[in-house]
């Protein structure tokens, strides 16, 4: 009784008028614990789960037997080490979640395309052989025409690889690298086929399409090609390129391989470039009406010199090829194809570097590019004559793309 009237005093200073007593040092002590907690919960620091994120009832206690202040040193004891355990967690749960997204997107891929197979549409339609596809990591389909043999060997002479080595590449690596191209459109076939399949006999590094070359052709040309691919290469990637840019296959595969246990990509350099309405201009789009009033833009979507998708991606294309809509521009078509689906989209710069002297400063600061070109041309012009000057000047070196983790 003597204690307690010696501590009256103290607890009684002089409350406000129309005031209720003021708490007990126990009260405001455990107050304080509980906002200090309840503030590390929604701050996400800290998890009654975790036995690292638990306080020991020593530090209650002593906190309980203190003023009406916190203890800051509890505070730092509660807190230390719990944000990088935290991101480590939440690190390995996004990266489980990709990987069973991405599981679960390339399930329901395989299944569309076995329904392909057993009707006889889609993938099916396009091969006469029965055997699975092959195993691979990327296909890398390069764009070519009858018109185009010399463009052909100046990428041989550099960045793709020829005979054995071709052969190697795609064995040890799982890098498939294909000239992609048609037929004349020829009745029996005239002397641009018989030159080409001269060629092909010589060279092996052809995908014949069924499919009539033309320059208005492209988009129908774009949905043969992973239609085919899709049927004879079972990839992660599927890559066109055209036949007058300048690649690192080493850059390019590594690059791919950050994404190969995400679903749905779409890699390139993304670009949204005008609606172009008058006739006769290059690049007309005859039904700009449908992108909105003239001047307007169109939706993002990478640009045609190069891009890649995923399996998935690839497969859908396969598998819906007969009804895909085709406008003018071929990089426009692929971008509609991908527009109304879950796609993520990946800008990647590297994909459209300039010619030297651009690509050969950025491969001294040590950023190779993937791929080097000039917009003015739509390509690098002068392919012919440019193209080993490039490689020499921006490749990222012969053994590169043998040294690639995938």
């Amino acid at each position: 009784m003597m204690a307690l009237t010696e501590r009256q005093p103290q607890l009684e200073k002089k409350p406000l008028r129309g005031t209720r007593a003021p708490l007990s040092r126990k009260a405001v002590a455990a107050l304080c614990i509980a906002s200090f907690v309840v503030g590390l919960l929604f701050s996400g620091k800290v998890s009654l789960t975790s036995e690292s994120g638990s306080w020991d009832e020593g530090s209650a206690k002593e906190s309980a037997r203190g003023s009406a202040g916190c203890d800051n040193s509890n505070k730092r004891k509660l807190g230390e080490n719990h944000p990088r355990d935290l991101m480590n967690e939440v690190s390995r749960t996004h990266h489980a979640i990709q990987s069973l997204n991405k599981a679960v997107s390339t399930l329901e891929m395989e299944l569309a395309v076995e329904r392909a197979w057993n009707t006889g549409t889609g993938t099916a339609a396009v091969v006469s052989s029965n055997k699975p596809p092959q195993k691979a990591f990327v296909v890398i389909g390069i764009n070519t025409a009858f018109t185009s043999k010399k463009r052909r060997d100046s990428l041989r002479e550099t960045w793709v690889p020829r005979g054995d080595k071709l052969r190697q590449l795609e064995k040890e690596k799982g890098i498939v690298i294909r000239f992609v191209i048609g037929h004349s459109g020829t009745p029996g076939g005239g002397a641009l086929d018989t030159a080409l399949d001269a060629e092909e006999a010589e060279t092996r590094d052809f995908l014949r399409l069924d499919h009539a070359e033309g320059y208005h052709e492209l988009s129908s040309k774009t949905r043969i090609y992973f239609t085919t691919a899709v049927a004879t290469w079972d990839a992660d990637f599927y890559v066109k390129v055209d036949d007058d840019v300048h690649l690192n296959l080493g850059m390019l595969t590594s690059r791919l391989a950050k994404y190969r246990t995400r679903p749905r990509v779409y890699v390139g350099c993304m670009k949204s470039g005008p609606v172009l309405s008058q006739k006769g201009v290059k690049y007309h789009e005859p039904e700009y009406w449908k992108f909105g009033d003239e001047g307007n833009k169109y939706f993002r979507h990478a640009t045609g010199q190069i891009y890649a998708i995923s399996k998935d991606l690839a497969a859908y294309i396969s598998i819906n090829q007969p009804i895909l809509h085709r406008f003018a521009n071929e990089d426009v078509s692929l971008g509609a194809w991908l527009l109304g689906l879950e796609v993520e989209h990946v800008d990647d710069r590297s994909m459209c570097c300039a010619t030297p002297p651009d690509c050969e400063w950025k491969k001294r600061a040590g950023n190779v590019c993937v791929a080097s070109f000039d917009w003015s041309c739509s390509g690098v012009c002068k392919s012919v004559d440019r193209m080993r000057h490039i490689h020499q000047a921006c490749g990222e070196g012969e053994g590169a793309v043998w040294n690639v983790a995938i």
